[in-house]
């Protein structure tokens, strides 16, 4: 089935149902819409028009966060369920299981007939498209990462299967992949660290039973604009109130901030980093567009928080930094996913350009010099996806897998970025212009060494 073919327009005068709840996603999907129209290029209107829009992504905004859904509370705090532990065989394999490999050829298509068209307008807009990320929700993504029992997709753990589908969203566009993924990163961490009250408020509106409002916009908040970030000495303070908390710092990397309806958000509570549920429209919270070199299409805002009131309940996971660990390390292991990805893309499009461009009557793949730079990037890029697999097999089955992580980022950090550059290379002239999309990978291979939460597995 082809994705472009199942795509629906959302909302009345097609906007969508959180356009129209919400002022701010009203006035930029106004100002796109009177750049796309032939009558400003009629009245001579189109360099104003589209200084409108420039604006409005580059500079941004500042404003309260926008109300969103109201969550139904539930009133059990026990443990909540927790999605079992994939099984080992005991053999080193990771081939892909069969459900794992269904999954996987779906995604793939839609990053190709709907991520990759629309990547570069989403790029020079800021913003993902409606329809990309309406496509994004048909397929599951957002609960991917949530216990069947719950209303999810997975039996067991799915850090493996999120890998795969990372990777492959990625071969679309990175910027777009993080843009489909966030909700589900949200998501996860409820189902793995929730209590059963949190997962009771929070979970239906993720998996279709949250009424005619569909899944929320939620980004996972742990990047600080600060210099040689730290992600477990944060600049966030969480204070005790009572029974509950008060947030106070700024939080970069937020994901469409806008119309975020639920955070989850890191902050240093008693000297120890911990994770906090904070629902959009809690007073003392503002969002601020923050565009970025990369990732792009994914819309990063920044989050200001200023003696935002929290409820005992909000605390997510627990106070010993186990469950933020874990939560640091399954983002980093989502992200070195996306950099596999983006690299794919990068290999299978030089290879193309140089057997097709030709220069003193061959192709310039005949140079041994080119032929080697594209064997280069084949032979990291293998290497990067091993090590991110492995990780993602021993998350995926309970075990340790920090070392496995740390050495995955690492590599993926640095070889993800000279494949990066190898790709611009590659293309000579071609590849410093926006004609071609290696510029953009290569904009985009350089978050991920920067980037800290956004996404997880």
């Amino acid at each position: 089935m082809s994705f472009m073919n199942s795509l629906r327009p959302g909302g009345r005068h097609g906007l969508s149902s959180r356009e129209e709840r919400d002022p701010i996603g009203i006035a930029v999907a106004a100002v796109s819409k009177l750049a796309q129209s032939d009558l400003i290029d009629r009245v001579g209107l189109r360099r104003q028009a589209e200084q409108v829009v420039y604006s409005t992504t580059r500079n941004g905004f500042r404003v309260a966060t926008a109300a969103g859904r109201r969550f139904a509370r539930a009133g059990s705090r026990s443990q909540g369920a927790r999605p079992a532990s994939a099984t080992s065989s005991g053999v080193f394999d990771l081939t892909p299981t069969e459900d794992e490999q269904m999954l996987v050829d779906v995604v793939r298509e839609l990053a190709a007939e709907v991520l990759r068209p629309a990547a570069a307008g989403a790029d020079e807009a800021c913003s993902a498209p409606a329809e990309v990320l309406a496509a994004a929700q048909e397929v599951g993504l957002p609960v991917l990462g949530v216990p069947e029992e719950l209303g999810g997709i997975m039996e067991e753990r799915s850090a493996m299967a999120g890998t795969l589908v990372a990777e492959a969203l990625a071969t679309g566009d990175m910027g777009l992949a993080v843009a489909t993924l966030a909700p589900g990163a949200v998501a996860t961490a409820i189902g793995l660290w929730g209590t059963e009250a949190q997962q009771q408020t929070y979970l239906p509106a993720f998996t279709g039973d949250g009424g005619e409002a569909g899944v929320p916009v939620a980004a996972l908040s742990i990047a600080e604009p600060t210099v040689l970030f730290d992600p477990f000495a944060l600049s966030t303070t969480a204070q005790r109130d009572g029974d509950g908390y008060v947030l106070d710092g700024v939080k970069s990397a937020v994901v469409r901030g806008a119309e975020a309806e639920l955070f989850v958000v890191a902050a240093m509570l008693d000297g120890t980093p911990a994770l906090f549920l904070v629902e959009s429209g809690t007073p003392g919270l503002e969002v601020e567009a923050d565009p970025s070199m990369g990732v792009r299409a994914a819309g990063l805002s920044r989050l200001h928080l200023s003696g935002v009131r929290l409820g005992a309940d909000a605390l997510l996971g627990d106070t010993d930094a186990i469950a933020y660990a874990e939560c640091v390390r399954l983002s980093r292991l989502a992200w070195c996913a996306l950099a596999v990805g983006t690299g794919q893309a990068v290999l299978d499009y030089v290879k193309d350009y140089v057997n097709e461009r030709e220069a003193f009557g061959e192709p310039i793949s005949h140079r041994q010099s080119v032929a080697f730079m594209v064997a280069d990037i084949a032979i990291e890029l293998q290497a990067m996806r091993l090590v991110t697999w492995k990780a993602a097999s021993r998350a995926a089955r309970g075990q340790d897998f920090a070392r496995e992580v740390a050495l995955a980022r690492q590599l993926c950090t640095e070889r993800g970025m000279r494949i990066g550059l190898d790709g611009v290379q590659l293309l000579g002239g071609h590849g410093f212009v926006k004609e071609h999309p290696v510029e953009r990978w290569y904009r985009d291979l350089r978050a991920v060494g920067v980037m800290e939460g956004v996404v997880m597995v």
